[in-house]
């Protein structure tokens, strides 16, 4: 139970769903763990419930100098960054003609734009440190379009990307630090409770979201957190410029 042993960990989005369950995975897999996100009091849960090998940091992700104090904060505390998961996420259901541009800008600020900023100031601290690795939680709505959601498949669409561009510039670099991007669908956490709830009966609307799952069931934040501590892990050694889909079948249709 050591795979992440002495390595450094920031994740974004840390206080609650695939945040939450990838900080608590690395810790228990021997990381040193920053919960980073904007609910600094639900950050401190989960830091708290951890132990002494996981602090809370306030961290709005489209804030630039958040980032950098969340940074200065990781080295303080912990002597180095080895591993960025990028899981703070944002989405909002309207189509193309439909969505204003204030809610463009929000879901693209927070999915595509906080990533940015953590990598820029990132970088220069973990190529200090190498090996690194870069993990960016994308969705499968990243590779795959819908009607409704133009705001959340664009930003999901670039987050990829970037991790892509972040992958090859440093191998060229000679960094030694990995970028790869985790496309989850549909999975038990309070996003997707939240839109279980939004109206009509829950249980019908959970099974028509799981009817759109070959597999027939929403995914647990677990998955995505394996999926996270193999990428953070030396056993990854030689993946980069890549996306990991956990989807259950969706994009095999």
């Amino acid at each position: 139970m050591a795979r992440v042993a002495n390595k450094v960990a920031l994740i974004t989005g840390g206080a609650s769903g695939l945040g939450k369950a990838t900080a608590e995975l690395l810790a228990a897999e021997g990381a040193k763990v920053v919960v980073a996100d904007r609910n600094l009091d639900g950050a401190r849960k989960v830091a708290e419930a951890i132990g002494r090998n996981a602090i809370a940091v306030n961290l709005d992700v489209t804030n630039e100098q958040q980032w950098i104090a969340a940074l200065d904060v990781t080295e303080t505390a912990f002597g180095k960054l080895n591993v960025m998961v990028h899981s703070a996420g944002v989405g909002v259901l309207k189509n193309i003609e439909d969505i204003s541009v204030e809610e463009w800008h929000f879901v693209h600020n927070v999915n595509l734009h906080g990533p940015f900023l953590g990598i820029k100031h990132g970088l220069p601290r973990m190529k200090k440190h190498a090996p690194g690795s870069i993990i960016i939680i994308s969705s499968v709505s990243g590779i795959i379009a819908g009607h409704n959601m133009s705001a959340y498949n664009t930003s999901k669409a670039g987050a990829r990307m970037l991790a892509k561009t972040t992958a090859l510039h440093c191998a060229k670099r000679k960094y030694d630090i990995r970028c790869n991007s985790v496309h989850p669908t549909f999975i038990d956490t309070p996003m997707v409770q939240s839109m279980i709830y939004a109206g009509g009966d829950p249980a019908d609307r959970r099974a028509k979201l799981e009817a759109q799952v070959p597999l027939g069931r929403l995914g647990e934040p677990i998955d995505v957190a394996n999926c996270i501590l193999y990428l953070a892990s030396d056993e990854s050694k030689f993946v980069t410029g890549t996306e990991f889909v956990l989807d259950g079948g969706i994009t095999a249709q």
